[in-house]
Protein backbone atom coordinates (compact mmCIF):
# COMPACT_ATOMS: atom_id res chain seq x y z
CA UNK A 1 0.00 0.00 0.00
CA UNK A 2 1.41 3.75 -1.18
CA UNK A 3 1.58 6.35 1.31
CA UNK A 4 0.18 9.24 1.09
CA UNK A 5 2.27 12.52 0.86
CA UNK A 6 0.93 15.66 0.71
CA UNK A 7 2.90 18.43 -0.66
CA UNK A 8 1.51 21.95 0.36
CA UNK A 9 2.40 24.59 -1.62
CA UNK A 10 3.37 22.39 -4.86
CA UNK A 11 2.79 24.71 -7.07
CA UNK A 12 5.01 27.08 -6.27
CA UNK A 13 8.66 28.23 -7.42
CA UNK A 14 10.27 25.34 -5.16
CA UNK A 15 7.63 23.32 -4.34
CA UNK A 16 6.73 22.34 -8.35
CA UNK A 17 10.49 21.37 -8.38
CA UNK A 18 10.26 19.10 -5.22
CA UNK A 19 6.45 17.78 -7.03
CA UNK A 20 8.82 16.51 -10.04
CA UNK A 21 10.80 14.69 -8.21
CA UNK A 22 8.25 12.94 -5.90
CA UNK A 23 6.19 12.06 -8.95
CA UNK A 24 8.59 9.75 -10.17
CA UNK A 25 8.25 7.34 -6.84
CA UNK A 26 6.18 4.38 -7.11
CA UNK A 27 6.15 3.93 -3.40
CA UNK A 28 4.30 7.26 -2.69
CA UNK A 29 1.06 8.59 -3.26
CA UNK A 30 1.63 12.13 -4.34
CA UNK A 31 -1.28 15.08 -3.63
CA UNK A 32 -0.22 18.38 -4.60
CA UNK A 33 -1.86 20.54 -2.18
CA UNK A 34 -2.64 24.67 -3.15
CA UNK A 35 -4.80 26.78 -3.03
CA UNK A 36 -5.08 27.39 -6.66
CA UNK A 37 -7.00 23.81 -7.71
CA UNK A 38 -6.91 24.43 -11.11
CA UNK A 39 -2.88 25.20 -11.64
CA UNK A 40 -2.88 22.41 -9.25
CA UNK A 41 -4.68 19.90 -11.09
CA UNK A 42 -2.94 20.86 -14.64
CA UNK A 43 0.11 19.96 -12.86
CA UNK A 44 -1.46 16.95 -11.45
CA UNK A 45 -2.30 16.09 -14.69
CA UNK A 46 0.83 16.35 -16.26
CA UNK A 47 2.77 13.90 -13.61
CA UNK A 48 0.68 11.74 -13.19
CA UNK A 49 -0.65 12.07 -9.42
CA UNK A 50 -3.26 13.44 -7.68
CA UNK A 51 -4.60 17.34 -6.77
CA UNK A 52 -6.14 18.85 -4.22
CA UNK A 53 -7.48 22.42 -2.76
CA UNK A 54 -5.49 23.46 0.11
CA UNK A 55 -5.04 26.71 2.14
CA UNK A 56 -1.82 26.77 4.47
CA UNK A 57 -3.83 29.42 6.57
CA UNK A 58 -6.53 26.54 6.92
CA UNK A 59 -4.47 23.57 8.16
CA UNK A 60 -7.83 21.85 9.77
CA UNK A 61 -8.84 20.67 6.77
CA UNK A 62 -5.55 18.57 6.78
CA UNK A 63 -7.50 15.95 7.91
CA UNK A 64 -9.44 15.26 5.18
CA UNK A 65 -6.59 14.56 3.06
CA UNK A 66 -5.36 11.46 5.34
CA UNK A 67 -1.66 11.94 5.04
CA UNK A 68 1.40 10.13 6.07
CA UNK A 69 3.59 12.90 5.36
CA UNK A 70 3.16 16.34 4.33
CA UNK A 71 5.64 18.50 3.12
CA UNK A 72 5.86 22.00 3.43
CA UNK A 73 7.02 24.58 0.12
CA UNK A 74 4.59 26.92 0.65
CA UNK A 75 6.49 29.61 2.57
CA UNK A 76 7.19 32.17 3.16
CA UNK A 77 8.33 31.38 6.90
CA UNK A 78 9.70 34.41 7.87
CA UNK A 79 6.24 35.19 9.06
CA UNK A 80 5.14 31.43 9.19
CA UNK A 81 3.32 29.74 12.19
CA UNK A 82 3.57 26.50 13.54
CA UNK A 83 -0.26 25.60 12.67
CA UNK A 84 0.69 23.07 10.09
CA UNK A 85 3.40 20.87 11.56
CA UNK A 86 1.17 20.77 14.94
CA UNK A 87 -1.71 19.50 12.78
CA UNK A 88 0.00 17.05 10.93
CA UNK A 89 1.77 15.98 13.89
CA UNK A 90 -1.72 15.54 15.53
CA UNK A 91 -3.05 13.80 12.62
CA UNK A 92 -0.19 11.27 13.24
CA UNK A 93 1.48 12.14 10.24
CA UNK A 94 5.82 13.19 9.76
CA UNK A 95 6.06 16.69 8.50
CA UNK A 96 8.65 18.32 6.50
CA UNK A 97 9.11 21.27 5.09
CA UNK A 98 11.82 23.47 3.65
CA UNK A 99 11.62 26.69 5.84
CA UNK A 100 14.77 29.15 5.82
CA UNK A 101 13.55 31.46 8.27
CA UNK A 102 15.47 31.85 11.15
CA UNK A 103 13.24 32.92 13.94
CA UNK A 104 10.27 29.62 12.73
CA UNK A 105 13.42 27.48 12.66
CA UNK A 106 14.61 28.59 16.54
CA UNK A 107 10.72 27.68 17.85
CA UNK A 108 10.43 24.65 16.36
CA UNK A 109 11.79 22.37 18.06
CA UNK A 110 11.15 23.54 21.56
CA UNK A 111 7.59 24.03 20.20
CA UNK A 112 7.14 20.49 18.60
CA UNK A 113 9.37 17.90 20.03
CA UNK A 114 7.21 16.75 23.39
CA UNK A 115 4.15 16.26 20.74
CA UNK A 116 5.93 14.72 17.66
CA UNK A 117 7.86 12.23 20.04
CA UNK A 118 4.09 11.64 21.81
CA UNK A 119 2.96 10.88 18.31
CA UNK A 120 5.15 8.83 17.51
CA UNK A 121 6.56 10.98 14.47
CA UNK A 122 9.23 13.18 12.63
CA UNK A 123 8.95 16.76 12.55
CA UNK A 124 11.72 18.23 10.48
CA UNK A 125 12.13 21.57 9.37
CA UNK A 126 14.70 23.78 7.10
CA UNK A 127 15.24 20.57 4.98
CA UNK A 128 16.59 23.10 2.52
CA UNK A 129 19.88 24.58 1.34
CA UNK A 130 19.81 26.17 4.83
CA UNK A 131 20.52 24.62 7.50
CA UNK A 132 20.54 20.84 5.68
CA UNK A 133 22.41 21.59 2.53
CA UNK A 134 25.14 23.99 4.23
CA UNK A 135 26.01 21.92 7.40
CA UNK A 136 26.11 18.56 5.09
CA UNK A 137 28.77 20.24 3.57
CA UNK A 138 30.08 20.90 6.49
CA UNK A 139 30.08 18.16 8.37
CA UNK A 140 31.75 16.25 4.97
CA UNK A 141 34.47 19.23 5.13
CA UNK A 142 35.75 19.03 8.48
CA UNK A 143 34.95 15.04 9.70
CA UNK A 144 38.50 14.68 10.96
CA UNK A 145 38.81 17.97 12.13
CA UNK A 146 39.34 19.07 16.21
CA UNK A 147 37.99 22.08 15.92
CA UNK A 148 35.96 24.39 13.62
CA UNK A 149 37.12 28.11 14.07
CA UNK A 150 35.23 29.78 11.01
CA UNK A 151 31.96 28.95 9.13
CA UNK A 152 30.82 30.70 5.91
CA UNK A 153 28.26 30.03 3.25
CA UNK A 154 27.52 32.25 0.18
CA UNK A 155 24.21 31.65 -2.30
CA UNK A 156 24.31 32.95 -5.51
CA UNK A 157 21.40 32.10 -7.75
CA UNK A 158 20.97 32.86 -11.55
CA UNK A 159 18.94 35.98 -12.35
CA UNK A 160 17.10 33.91 -14.61
CA UNK A 161 16.11 31.25 -12.05
CA UNK A 162 12.03 31.77 -11.21
CA UNK A 163 11.46 33.94 -8.15
CA UNK A 164 8.39 34.07 -6.25
CA UNK A 165 6.66 37.58 -4.62
CA UNK A 166 6.58 35.28 -1.17
CA UNK A 167 10.73 35.20 -1.85
CA UNK A 168 11.37 38.84 -2.70
CA UNK A 169 9.27 39.63 0.68
CA UNK A 170 11.14 36.91 2.69
CA UNK A 171 14.67 38.64 1.71
CA UNK A 172 13.48 42.57 1.90
CA UNK A 173 12.28 41.46 5.75
CA UNK A 174 15.73 41.37 6.87
CA UNK A 175 17.66 44.13 4.59
CA UNK A 176 18.91 47.23 5.97
CA UNK A 177 17.91 45.92 9.68
CA UNK A 178 19.58 44.32 12.50
CA UNK A 179 20.94 40.82 12.01
CA UNK A 180 22.77 39.16 15.01
CA UNK A 181 25.42 37.94 13.76
CA UNK A 182 28.76 35.56 15.95
CA UNK A 183 31.33 37.33 14.80
CA UNK A 184 34.95 37.39 16.89
CA UNK A 185 33.73 34.79 19.30
CA UNK A 186 30.68 36.54 20.22
CA UNK A 187 27.49 37.95 19.42
CA UNK A 188 27.25 41.12 17.40
CA UNK A 189 24.23 43.21 15.43
CA UNK A 190 25.08 43.55 11.77
CA UNK A 191 22.57 45.09 9.02
CA UNK A 192 21.26 42.86 6.58
CA UNK A 193 22.35 42.85 3.35
CA UNK A 194 25.63 44.94 4.85
CA UNK A 195 29.49 43.43 4.57
CA UNK A 196 29.20 43.90 0.40
CA UNK A 197 31.47 41.38 -1.18
CA UNK A 198 33.11 39.57 -4.15
CA UNK A 199 33.73 35.91 -4.07
CA UNK A 200 34.83 33.12 -5.61
CA UNK A 201 31.81 30.95 -7.26
CA UNK A 202 33.80 28.09 -8.96
CA UNK A 203 32.33 27.37 -12.38
CA UNK A 204 30.78 30.66 -12.06
CA UNK A 205 33.35 33.36 -11.28
CA UNK A 206 33.26 35.70 -8.97
CA UNK A 207 29.80 37.72 -7.49
CA UNK A 208 28.75 39.64 -5.44
CA UNK A 209 27.32 38.74 -1.60
CA UNK A 210 26.03 40.32 1.03
CA UNK A 211 24.73 38.74 4.41
CA UNK A 212 22.01 37.08 5.16
CA UNK A 213 19.40 36.11 7.75
CA UNK A 214 19.01 32.57 8.08
CA UNK A 215 18.72 30.02 10.51
CA UNK A 216 22.66 28.87 9.73
CA UNK A 217 23.11 32.05 11.36
CA UNK A 218 22.46 30.41 14.88
CA UNK A 219 23.10 26.60 13.95
CA UNK A 220 26.10 26.88 12.47
CA UNK A 221 27.44 29.58 15.74
CA UNK A 222 26.80 26.50 18.05
CA UNK A 223 30.12 24.37 15.77
CA UNK A 224 32.35 27.34 15.59
CA UNK A 225 34.74 28.89 18.38
CA UNK A 226 35.23 32.17 16.27
CA UNK A 227 32.62 33.04 13.27
CA UNK A 228 29.35 31.93 11.33
CA UNK A 229 28.75 34.25 8.50
CA UNK A 230 25.60 33.14 6.14
CA UNK A 231 26.01 35.17 2.42
CA UNK A 232 23.61 35.75 -0.46
CA UNK A 233 23.76 37.78 -3.45
CA UNK A 234 22.03 38.49 -6.84
CA UNK A 235 23.80 37.61 -10.28
CA UNK A 236 23.74 40.71 -11.96
CA UNK A 237 26.27 43.81 -9.76
CA UNK A 238 23.78 46.45 -10.34
CA UNK A 239 20.94 44.85 -8.71
CA UNK A 240 22.92 44.15 -6.16
CA UNK A 241 24.37 47.33 -5.57
CA UNK A 242 20.97 48.30 -5.59
CA UNK A 243 19.57 46.52 -3.07
CA UNK A 244 22.96 47.23 -0.75
CA UNK A 245 22.04 50.92 -1.54
CA UNK A 246 18.05 50.21 -0.36
CA UNK A 247 19.37 48.64 2.84
CA UNK A 248 20.35 52.14 4.30
CA UNK A 249 16.93 53.89 4.16
CA UNK A 250 16.02 51.23 7.04
CA UNK A 251 19.71 51.41 8.63
CA UNK A 252 18.99 55.43 8.83
CA UNK A 253 15.39 54.64 10.06
CA UNK A 254 14.02 55.99 7.18
CA UNK A 255 11.42 53.25 6.93
CA UNK A 256 10.92 50.45 8.87
CA UNK A 257 11.23 48.04 6.33
CA UNK A 258 11.22 47.36 2.61
CA UNK A 259 8.93 44.63 2.25
CA UNK A 260 6.00 46.89 0.39
CA UNK A 261 8.69 47.62 -2.54
CA UNK A 262 8.37 43.91 -3.01
CA UNK A 263 6.57 43.77 -6.23
CA UNK A 264 8.50 46.77 -7.83
CA UNK A 265 11.67 45.28 -7.21
CA UNK A 266 10.54 42.10 -8.04
CA UNK A 267 9.52 43.30 -11.50
CA UNK A 268 12.52 45.27 -12.07
CA UNK A 269 15.07 42.01 -11.33
CA UNK A 270 12.27 40.15 -13.97
CA UNK A 271 12.79 42.70 -16.46
CA UNK A 272 17.19 42.77 -16.38
CA UNK A 273 16.83 39.03 -15.97
CA UNK A 274 17.31 38.00 -19.88
CA UNK A 275 20.97 39.98 -18.97
CA UNK A 276 22.02 37.17 -16.67
CA UNK A 277 22.22 33.60 -16.15
CA UNK A 278 20.06 30.36 -15.21
CA UNK A 279 23.30 29.40 -13.24
CA UNK A 280 23.39 29.43 -9.70
CA UNK A 281 25.91 28.09 -7.23
CA UNK A 282 26.82 27.80 -3.55
CA UNK A 283 30.00 27.68 -1.69
CA UNK A 284 30.64 26.30 1.87
CA UNK A 285 34.06 27.63 3.90
CA UNK A 286 35.93 26.38 6.90
CA UNK A 287 38.89 27.05 8.73
CA UNK A 288 39.72 25.32 11.72
CA UNK A 289 41.85 22.64 13.64
CA UNK A 290 42.84 19.26 12.73
CA UNK A 291 43.43 16.10 15.30
CA UNK A 292 47.32 16.81 14.62
CA UNK A 293 46.86 20.38 15.89
CA UNK A 294 47.49 22.20 12.68
CA UNK A 295 45.43 24.83 10.72
CA UNK A 296 42.77 23.32 8.00
CA UNK A 297 40.77 24.99 5.27
CA UNK A 298 38.48 23.36 3.51
CA UNK A 299 36.01 24.98 0.62
CA UNK A 300 32.67 22.66 -0.78
CA UNK A 301 31.01 24.35 -3.46
CA UNK A 302 28.42 23.63 -6.57
CA UNK A 303 27.35 24.74 -9.17
CA UNK A 304 23.90 24.69 -11.33
CA UNK A 305 23.99 24.86 -14.91
CA UNK A 306 20.83 24.79 -16.85
CA UNK A 307 18.21 25.94 -14.25
CA UNK A 308 18.43 23.31 -12.12
CA UNK A 309 19.32 25.78 -9.35
CA UNK A 310 15.87 25.94 -7.89
CA UNK A 311 15.85 22.02 -7.74
CA UNK A 312 19.29 22.25 -5.21
CA UNK A 313 16.89 23.99 -2.20
CA UNK A 314 14.46 21.16 -1.98
CA UNK A 315 16.81 17.68 -2.30
CA UNK A 316 17.21 17.91 1.47
CA UNK A 317 13.18 17.40 1.81
CA UNK A 318 13.15 14.98 -0.74
CA UNK A 319 16.41 12.91 0.93
CA UNK A 320 14.22 12.97 4.96
CA UNK A 321 11.10 11.48 2.92
CA UNK A 322 13.54 8.67 1.02
CA UNK A 323 14.85 8.08 4.33
CA UNK A 324 11.78 7.78 6.10
CA UNK A 325 10.18 5.57 3.87
CA UNK A 326 13.43 3.12 3.55
CA UNK A 327 13.32 3.27 7.64
CA UNK A 328 17.11 4.44 7.65
CA UNK A 329 15.85 7.13 9.60
CA UNK A 330 14.33 5.96 13.07
CA UNK A 331 14.97 9.28 14.80
CA UNK A 332 11.63 10.88 16.12
CA UNK A 333 10.30 14.08 17.55
CA UNK A 334 10.76 17.63 16.14
CA UNK A 335 14.41 18.84 15.00
CA UNK A 336 16.35 21.08 12.21
CA UNK A 337 17.48 18.94 9.32
CA UNK A 338 20.86 18.99 10.69
CA UNK A 339 22.42 15.46 10.78
CA UNK A 340 19.60 13.58 9.60
CA UNK A 341 20.95 13.15 5.92
CA UNK A 342 24.79 13.29 4.55
CA UNK A 343 25.18 15.51 1.56
CA UNK A 344 25.75 12.48 -0.71
CA UNK A 345 22.13 11.43 0.15
CA UNK A 346 21.53 15.34 -0.78
CA UNK A 347 23.25 15.01 -3.72
CA UNK A 348 21.90 11.67 -4.52
CA UNK A 349 18.70 13.36 -5.04
CA UNK A 350 20.10 15.82 -7.68
CA UNK A 351 21.40 12.71 -9.75
CA UNK A 352 20.98 13.50 -13.74
CA UNK A 353 20.44 17.24 -13.69
CA UNK A 354 23.15 19.44 -14.57
CA UNK A 355 24.79 19.99 -11.33
CA UNK A 356 28.26 19.68 -9.85
CA UNK A 357 29.81 19.86 -7.20
CA UNK A 358 33.75 20.30 -6.08
CA UNK A 359 35.49 19.68 -2.10
CA UNK A 360 38.68 20.86 -1.74
CA UNK A 361 40.86 20.81 1.61
CA UNK A 362 44.01 20.44 3.39
CA UNK A 363 46.75 22.06 5.64
CA UNK A 364 46.42 25.81 5.48
CA UNK A 365 48.08 27.81 2.81
CA UNK A 366 50.86 29.95 2.99
CA UNK A 367 50.36 32.89 5.05
CA UNK A 368 49.85 35.78 2.41
CA UNK A 369 52.95 37.63 3.55
CA UNK A 370 54.85 35.01 2.59
CA UNK A 371 53.00 34.40 -0.53
CA UNK A 372 53.75 37.66 -1.45
CA UNK A 373 57.75 37.91 -0.06
CA UNK A 374 58.73 34.62 -0.33
CA UNK A 375 62.08 33.90 1.83
CA UNK A 376 62.27 37.95 2.82
CA UNK A 377 59.42 37.66 5.31
CA UNK A 378 62.27 35.79 7.42
CA UNK A 379 63.77 39.40 7.77
CA UNK A 380 60.78 40.07 9.47
CA UNK A 381 61.15 41.15 13.27
CA UNK A 382 59.74 38.58 15.40
CA UNK A 383 56.52 40.36 16.73
CA UNK A 384 56.00 41.63 13.00
CA UNK A 385 55.89 37.80 11.88
CA UNK A 386 53.56 36.98 14.66
CA UNK A 387 51.02 39.09 13.64
CA UNK A 388 51.07 38.44 9.98
CA UNK A 389 53.21 35.34 9.40
CA UNK A 390 50.53 32.50 11.28
CA UNK A 391 48.12 30.59 9.24
CA UNK A 392 45.90 30.37 12.15
CA UNK A 393 43.14 32.32 12.99
CA UNK A 394 44.56 34.63 16.00
CA UNK A 395 42.92 37.71 17.80
CA UNK A 396 45.18 40.31 18.97
CA UNK A 397 44.38 42.92 21.99
CA UNK A 398 46.06 46.64 21.90
CA UNK A 399 45.24 50.45 22.08
CA UNK A 400 45.67 52.99 19.37
CA UNK A 401 44.46 56.63 18.74
CA UNK A 402 42.51 57.69 15.80
CA UNK A 403 42.53 60.93 14.05
CA UNK A 404 41.03 62.70 10.61
CA UNK A 405 38.64 65.29 9.39
CA UNK A 406 35.82 66.41 11.43
CA UNK A 407 34.15 68.01 8.17
CA UNK A 408 30.53 66.33 7.66
CA UNK A 409 31.00 64.33 4.48
CA UNK A 410 34.25 62.50 5.68
CA UNK A 411 32.53 61.88 9.29
CA UNK A 412 29.58 60.01 7.53
CA UNK A 413 32.26 58.23 5.23
CA UNK A 414 33.99 56.79 8.06
CA UNK A 415 30.64 56.10 9.44
CA UNK A 416 29.75 54.00 6.15
CA UNK A 417 33.03 52.29 6.31
CA UNK A 418 32.49 51.79 9.89
CA UNK A 419 35.70 53.58 11.21
CA UNK A 420 36.13 55.14 14.51
CA UNK A 421 35.95 58.58 15.38
CA UNK A 422 39.27 60.72 16.25
CA UNK A 423 40.14 59.90 20.12
CA UNK A 424 41.93 57.79 22.09
CA UNK A 425 40.77 53.59 22.03
CA UNK A 426 42.15 51.84 25.45
CA UNK A 427 41.01 48.55 24.35
CA UNK A 428 40.83 47.52 20.46
CA UNK A 429 41.59 43.99 18.97
CA UNK A 430 42.48 42.95 15.57
CA UNK A 431 41.01 39.46 14.63
CA UNK A 432 43.06 37.68 11.65
CA UNK A 433 41.46 34.96 9.85
CA UNK A 434 42.92 32.41 6.94
CA UNK A 435 40.56 32.04 4.03
CA UNK A 436 41.26 30.64 0.62
CA UNK A 437 43.72 33.16 -1.31
CA UNK A 438 43.87 35.31 1.51
CA UNK A 439 43.22 36.50 4.92
CA UNK A 440 40.25 38.54 6.81
CA UNK A 441 40.92 41.14 8.95
CA UNK A 442 38.85 42.93 11.36
CA UNK A 443 39.33 46.11 13.37
CA UNK A 444 37.28 46.27 16.75
CA UNK A 445 37.54 49.93 18.26
CA UNK A 446 34.48 48.89 20.46
CA UNK A 447 32.10 51.56 19.04
CA UNK A 448 32.98 50.96 15.66
CA UNK A 449 34.54 48.04 13.99
CA UNK A 450 35.77 47.87 10.47
CA UNK A 451 36.62 44.88 8.00
CA UNK A 452 38.60 44.23 4.97
CA UNK A 453 40.34 41.43 2.90
CA UNK A 454 42.97 40.94 1.95
CA UNK A 455 43.94 38.29 -1.64
CA UNK A 456 46.83 37.44 -3.61
CA UNK A 457 47.00 38.92 -7.31
CA UNK A 458 48.98 37.22 -10.16
CA UNK A 459 51.20 40.35 -10.41
CA UNK A 460 54.32 39.14 -8.24
CA UNK A 461 55.09 40.73 -5.02
CA UNK A 462 51.54 42.69 -4.23
CA UNK A 463 48.14 41.89 -2.46
CA UNK A 464 44.96 42.94 -2.28
CA UNK A 465 43.15 44.85 0.48
CA UNK A 466 38.54 45.40 -0.56
CA UNK A 467 37.24 47.57 1.82
CA UNK A 468 32.79 46.83 0.07
CA UNK A 469 33.11 47.57 -3.31
CA UNK A 470 37.17 49.47 -3.11
CA UNK A 471 39.90 47.62 -4.17
CA UNK A 472 43.25 48.99 -3.00
CA UNK A 473 46.49 46.74 -4.54
CA UNK A 474 49.99 47.26 -2.43
CA UNK A 475 53.20 46.57 -2.87
CA UNK A 476 54.92 45.46 0.48
CA UNK A 477 58.30 46.86 0.87
CA UNK A 478 60.54 45.68 4.16
CA UNK A 479 62.23 47.76 6.31
CA UNK A 480 64.62 47.20 9.38
CA UNK A 481 61.88 46.90 11.34
CA UNK A 482 59.15 45.89 9.42
CA UNK A 483 57.34 46.51 6.08
CA UNK A 484 55.63 49.23 4.38
CA UNK A 485 52.27 49.27 2.24
CA UNK A 486 52.80 51.24 -0.77
CA UNK A 487 50.05 52.07 -2.90
CA UNK A 488 50.36 50.43 -6.35
CA UNK A 489 46.75 50.88 -8.18
CA UNK A 490 42.45 51.25 -7.10
CA UNK A 491 39.48 49.90 -8.88
CA UNK A 492 36.06 50.28 -7.78
CA UNK A 493 34.05 47.39 -8.35
CA UNK A 494 36.79 45.55 -10.65
CA UNK A 495 36.66 48.73 -12.39
CA UNK A 496 40.23 50.30 -12.66
CA UNK A 497 40.52 54.02 -11.29
CA UNK A 498 42.87 56.79 -12.31
CA UNK A 499 46.07 56.88 -9.48
CA UNK A 500 45.79 60.24 -9.49
CA UNK A 501 42.28 60.30 -8.36
CA UNK A 502 43.33 57.56 -5.70
CA UNK A 503 43.60 59.08 -1.52
CA UNK A 504 47.09 58.95 -0.11
CA UNK A 505 47.87 55.64 2.12
CA UNK A 506 50.79 55.56 3.97
CA UNK A 507 51.19 52.40 6.24
CA UNK A 508 53.72 50.80 8.15
CA UNK A 509 53.91 47.52 10.21
CA UNK A 510 56.69 47.61 12.35
CA UNK A 511 58.33 46.77 15.84
CA UNK A 512 59.74 48.83 18.48
CA UNK A 513 60.57 47.12 21.81
CA UNK A 514 59.86 44.17 21.21
CA UNK A 515 56.42 45.39 20.63
CA UNK A 516 54.28 45.15 17.59
CA UNK A 517 52.84 48.50 16.02
CA UNK A 518 50.71 50.07 13.31
CA UNK A 519 50.24 53.56 12.02
CA UNK A 520 48.40 53.78 8.97
CA UNK A 521 46.83 57.26 6.94
CA UNK A 522 44.67 57.35 4.26
CA UNK A 523 44.14 61.22 2.74
CA UNK A 524 42.62 62.78 -0.16
CA UNK A 525 43.28 66.02 -2.07
CA UNK A 526 39.80 67.22 -1.44
CA UNK A 527 38.81 65.93 1.59
CA UNK A 528 41.83 66.21 3.53
CA UNK A 529 42.40 62.89 5.93
CA UNK A 530 40.04 60.90 6.25
CA UNK A 531 41.54 58.60 8.79
CA UNK A 532 44.61 57.65 10.57
CA UNK A 533 45.25 55.82 13.71
CA UNK A 534 48.17 54.23 15.03
CA UNK A 535 48.42 52.05 17.95
CA UNK A 536 50.56 48.46 19.02
CA UNK A 537 49.22 45.31 19.95
CA UNK A 538 49.82 42.66 22.50
CA UNK A 539 51.59 39.98 20.57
Amino acid sequence: MNRRVILVGGTGAFGERLARLLSQWPQIELVIAARGLPRAEALARELGCQAAGFDRDHPETLQTLAPWAVIDAAGPFQQGDLRLAQRAITLGAHYIDIADGRRFVAAFAEALDAPAKAAGVLAVTGASSTPALSNAALDAMTRDWAAIDVAKVAISPGARAPRGLSVVRAILSYVGRPVAVFSGGGWRWEAGWSGLVRMDFPGLGRRLVSLCETPDLDIMARRVRREARFLAGLELAPLHVGLWLLAWLPRALLVRSLEPLAEPLRAIADYLAPWGTDRGGMVVEAQGEGADGLARVARWSLAAEENAGPTVPVAAAAAVLRGLLAERITQRGAQPCVGLVTLDQIMAELAGLPVMTRLDGGLGEPTLLRTVLGEDVERLPEPVAAVHDKVAARTFMGRGRAGGSRHWFVRVLRALVGLPEPGAYPRISVTIAPEPGGETWLRDFGPRRFRSHLRKVSAPRQFEERFAPVRFRFSPHLRDDGFDWRLASWSLLGIPLPKSWAPQIRATSFARDGVYRFRALTAHKWLGVVFAYRGRLDV
